[in-house]
């Protein structure tokens, strides 16, 4: 086959065109986005019970809810949140589950309870995770609200009819409603209640077809048509009809309004307000051709629009996407031009473009097969090519050696490239073989983290696989044409290969001495080696699970006490936007554009209340791109705390960005083991206590006491009055609640017909026990306080409750400049936890979030490592046919991690877990570096020499390759180690890693590694590298030097 392709005319550049096209032919297809997709294995049941109260929620829809999904296997973890009106399970799945079959489970489950409440809406199933956001719309115009949610329906129609766009939502109004709403006063004067009232206009609400006319030329349907639309036609209805033919109709005596539910549900854009179309987009999608669509629609349409209303792109979290991904490719052009030239410096021009061409023929390539794998385009998978230059490098270093050492040697060109080529065969895939057992067991490991990084090893397979094709047969056809075509060598050229010369016997006289005094020599390395790794328990090198990513949205997440009022909350908000535009001001010299582009305020949100209403808002600051910025996030956030002090009566504010990335929560503590008020008294105490670290804010927890509650039980003796529970419930729930009728479309639109007391009434708490109640069988009238008692107590807003217990959980971020969540939590858990454990015996406390998530990703990886040294020892075993030679070659691996952990002190970076990855793709690199340094060894021996001088003159041997393959490695991702943006901050430790790992092992492999063979030739180890082995190439080392 090698002969075949080296000696076709054609064949080698077709296979290559054809690797090329397969790359071209998916590239555009391939889904780019920042991070791999992140697969959360969970599945949410939401419940609505509309006027209940959190423990009734708790009671009525957690405990069923529970029950019912005992047993559903591959349950990881059930959470249950109670609050008011609203009841969500989410059950999260392991990942050895099957998603589709796990969540046909949970349907059948739901499904079958028959004991949940009767007035609640219909349980909505949802697998999370399978959409994502996009960018948003802001739709602000001087218009009625009902117009203006009218007009963003209208628009986001028109997006939908797009085919790139998939989802959009319209935020910043609450259900749409036609509210009937009557006075106490007049359900008095005539005899109502608010139930009769509703079912009085339900029951001439009909629309409903009566048939067909059949005439003897046609046939006619006949529909009867009754329900009202709009607020003037329900106020001409008839409700009450008088004994001699007068009617009171709907309009008489209650008062109609077109307008929406939750007057605190909104939502305004630069101080004015907005209706806002989120864009998302599903799992298939990509993010930048959704983007660029919904540019294009809102640039045409902004052009047919007046100046006074505008469509304006907000919350664009896609832009960045574009801006990570060319920072990157920018790095690798200017990574691929630094190892370009490295290799001019050992080759001819020919030579160093068909060395340098099977990089992107392998890329190409490898793409058409990471597309199959479902592997987008991201930061992680382009660093991963990056990555895959030396490990491509080096066996093209190889192959392009022994080809030019038989063309030498007096070979024609094909001649050479075939013998070449398969004289080092064996070496190639041996180190192929190696590199993929290492990379195979990456692919598999676990977690939010482990779904990021496992991108990585899936990359550098499917690459080596390609290269390995490109190796074998498109690199020896196109190195024969270059042998046939004669260069004259610069003098430079040969100067530089002299200077090299001289390098390389400097190191072999080193090597020497590492040898001669091989004990103190090894026992030193072993020393730094245990030195370096105490730096890590000692915390002068600290970890941090994931690098922060900078993003262009930064959120000031306000939370009040229950029961604020909208008018408080906007002048909340007025104050908070003040203070960051102070606090920008104090940044902006260094900028070279304005650092806020629009602020937009959601009302009744706060992703870390979970909560809703007027006492929870969120404000949302777009800022100048991160690519242009010199603002981080951080020192923003900062200003904009300092700047804004202390909020007399705030629970909480909190200045973040909108999620977490895949570490987690910094700090998520989640107490449970004892009842709900002891686990109150102890977050309280853990929050003053998290609070005394510097560099820890947003420090809360998710209990909090509710609004006050009206609790009303029937008197003694009510019953046989002929008034029942029943009857009195449902009209204080019709009165205060509302009742609905009706669900109507009109103009496009769905509209709710709800009937309920007046503004006035509901809101006066002296006219609460008087509420009349109509008896449903004489009609009389009966005030609500002569047949209940009245009491008021206070619950909690929302109850969690975890695997069937409730818990709380306390929350806090991390500022990692200045703190470091590793050591907070240690100390919190000897110092804060172990003595309190003692008064609360019961007391169980989980670390989740970051913690829980390095430990699941650093374990799987651990573990994977360990397969895969076991996988090395094996096959090294077999090929050297010894037992301890496997391990000189495998002490390459600790050897690199002592470069990985100095590597980051010089860099001031925290080790993370990229770092790991970094650290254990490395073992590819430097094993196979290790293998040829022994086979060197054993060649020496075999031809007589001493095991000793073999040992050093090995070193003079494999230098040049293993310096080649070191400095292609450093300088492919070299631009991108210094790059200082801050998007490359998220890559620059595992980039570290490989760079300082690589330089470290280097030195080190070419020194330890004979002093090693010496010791073990010392020990007897070493007499079997004396037999032949069969079928081994003696002259692997005359390819290879």
């Amino acid at each position: 086959m090698i002969c075949f392709f080296a000696n076709h005319p054609t064949a080698a550049n077709l296979l290559m065109v054809g690797l090329m096209l397969a790359g071209f032919f998916v590239l555009p297809t391939m889904k780019r986005e920042t991070m791999p997709e992140i697969d959360k294995f969970e599945v949410q049941v939401s419940v609505l019970y509309s006027g209940a109260a959190t423990a009734e929620v708790e009671d009525s829809i957690c405990l069923p809810l529970e029950e019912a999904t005992d047993g559903i296997p591959f349950i990881l973890e059930r959470r249950c949140e109670a609050k008011d009106n609203f009841g969500v399970m989410t059950l999260k799945m392991q990942e050895a589950g099957n998603m589709g079959q796990f969540l046909a489970d949970v349907e059948s489950a739901v499904d079958a309870i028959d004991s949940l409440p009767a007035e609640i809406e219909r349980p909505v199933i949802e697998e999370l995770g399978r959409t994502q956001p996009v960018v948003s719309v802001a739709l602000s115009a001087d218009l009625p609200l009902t117009q203006l949610n009218q007009l963003a329906e209208h628009y986001r129609r028109e997006l939908l009819r797009h085919p790139l766009i998939p989802i959009v939502k319209i935020s910043g109004f609450s259900d749409h409603q036609l509210q009937v709403e009557i006075s106490d006063h007049n359900l008095r004067q005539y005899g109502l209640s608010v139930a009769d009232l509703a079912a009085i206009i339900d029951k001439q609400a009909i629309d409903m077809p009566a048939g067909k006319v059949t005439a003897p030329d046609r046939e006619y349907q006949v529909r009867f048509s009754e329900k009202r639309h709009t607020a003037a036609e329900l106020e001409e209805l008839v409700v009450v009809k008088g004994r001699g033919g007068a009617e009171v109709r709907l309009g008489d005596i209650a008062t109609i309004h077109d307008s929406f539910e939750k007057e605190e549900e909104k939502i305004t854009f630069d101080g004015q307000r907005a209706a806002l179309l989120v864009v998302r987009k599903n799992s298939v999608d990509d993010s930048l051709r959704v983007l660029e669509a919904v540019r294009e629609f809102v640039k045409s349409e902004n052009a047919k629009l007046p100046d006074e209303m505008r469509l304006v792109l907000t919350q664009d979290s896609a832009s960045i996407v574009a801006d990570r991904l060319r920072m990157i490719i920018t790095n690798a052009w200017q990574g691929l031009i630094l190892v370009a030239l490295t290799l001019y410096l050992f080759f001819s021009g020919r030579y160093v473009f068909w060395v340098v061409m099977g990089l992107p023929v392998s890329f190409l390539g490898a793409f058409a097969v990471i597309t199959a794998l479902g592997v987008s385009i991201n930061m992680i998978s382009l660093v991963g090519l990056l990555i895959a230059i030396g490990i491509l490098m080096d066996d093209a270093i190889v192959l392009s050696e022994s080809i030019a050492t038989e063309y030498r040697d007096g070979r024609t060109p094909l001649q050479a490239v075939v013998v070449g080529t398969k004289r080092v065969a064996r070496g190639v895939l041996s180190s192929f073989i190696t590199t993929v057992v290492v990379f195979s067991g990456l692919a598999f490991i676990k977690g939010d983290m482990g779904q990021v990084l496992k991108v990585l090893p899936i990359v550098l397979i499917s690459v080596l696989v390609v290269s390995l094709i490109e190796a074998f047969l498109i690199l020896p056809a196109h190195l024969r044409h270059a042998l046939s075509h004669k260069e004259v060598i610069p003098a430079w050229k040969v100067s530089f290969a002299q200077r090299f010369e001289w390098l390389r016997e400097c190191v072999g006289r080193i090597a020497d001495k590492a040898v001669e005094y091989r004990y103190v020599f090894v026992g030193g390395v072993v020393g730094l080696f245990f030195i370096t790794v105490s730096l890590l328990p000692a915390g002068i090198v600290k970890f941090q699970g994931f690098p922060t990513l900078e993003g262009d949205l930064l959120q000031a997440r306000i939370l009040m006490p229950q029961g604020t009022s909208l008018e408080e909350m906007e002048k909340l908000l007025d104050y908070q936007k003040r203070a960051l535009y102070r606090a920008v001001d104090q940044l902006s010299e260094r900028e070279v554009a304005p650092l806020i582009e629009h602020i937009s305020v959601t009302y009744g949100v706060n992703g870390d209340a979970f909560e809703s209403g007027a006492h929870v808002a969120t404000i949302n600051a777009d800022l100048l791109a991160a690519e242009i910025r010199h603002t981080s996030i951080n020192e923003l956030r900062q200003a904009w705390d300092n700047t804004a002090g202390d909020v007399p009566g705030a629970i909480a504010i909190l200045y973040k960005e909108p999620s977490p990335g895949p570490a987690g929560r910094a700090i998520y503590l989640r107490l449970a083991g004892l009842d709900i008020d002891q686990l109150k008294g102890i977050s309280i105490r853990l929050q003053n206590w998290l609070q005394r670290y510097e560099g820890v804010v947003n420090v809360l927890d998710d209990l909090r006491p509710g609004k006050p509650q009206l609790t009303v039980r029937m008197r003694e003796g009510v019953y046989a009055s002929g008034i029942d529970a029943s009857v009195v419930a449902h009209q204080l729930r019709a009165a205060y609640q509302g009742t609905e009728i009706d669900e109507v479309q009109y103009q496009g639109e769905t509209y709710e017909i709800r009937v309920r007391l007046d503004e006035q009434s509901r809101s006066a708490l002296s006219r609460f026990d008087e509420l009349v109640i109509i008896h449903p069988e004489t009609r009389q009238r009966v005030p609500l306080l002569a047949i209940a008692d009245i009491e008021m107590h206070r619950d909690y807003a929302r109850l969690q409750r975890v695997n069937g217990e409730r818990v709380v959980t306390v929350f806090a971020d991390v500022f990692t400049e200045r703190a470091n969540t590793s050591e907070i939590l240690l100390d919190t858990q000897q110092n804060f936890f172990a003595p309190l454990e003692k008064e609360f015996p019961s007391l169980r406390v989980t670390m989740k979030g970051e913690i829980e998530n390095s430990l699941v990703t650093g374990l799987s990886m651990g573990k994977a490592l360990l397969i895969g040294a076991i996988g090395i020892y094996l096959l090294l075993s077999l090929q050297f046919r010894s037992y301890t030679e496997p391990v000189i070659v495998m002490m390459a691996i600790p050897l690199a991690l002592i470069g990985v952990v100095w590597g980051h002190i010089i860099m001031g970076q925290n080790m993370t877990m990229p770092s790991m990855m970094g650290f254990v793709s490395l073992t590819g690199i430097v094993v196979n570096d290790s293998i040829l340094l022994v086979e060197f060894v054993k060649l020496r021996v075999r031809k007589g020499m001493d095991v000793h001088t073999a040992a050093s003159q090995a070193s003079r041997d494999r230098f040049r390759a293993i310096f080649l393959t070191s400095l292609t490695t450093v300088a492919g991702l070299l631009p991108l180690m210094f790059e200082t943006s801050l998007q490359a901050q998220i890559l620059i430790p595992l980039v570290t890693s490989i760079v300082f790992g690589i330089s470290s092992s280097t030195v080190l492999i070419l020194l330890v590694l004979p002093a090693l063979y010496g010791i073990l030739k010392d020990f007897g180890l070493t007499e079997r590298i004396q037999e032949p082995l069969d079928g081994l190439p003696e002259d692997i080392a005359a390819s290879t030097t």
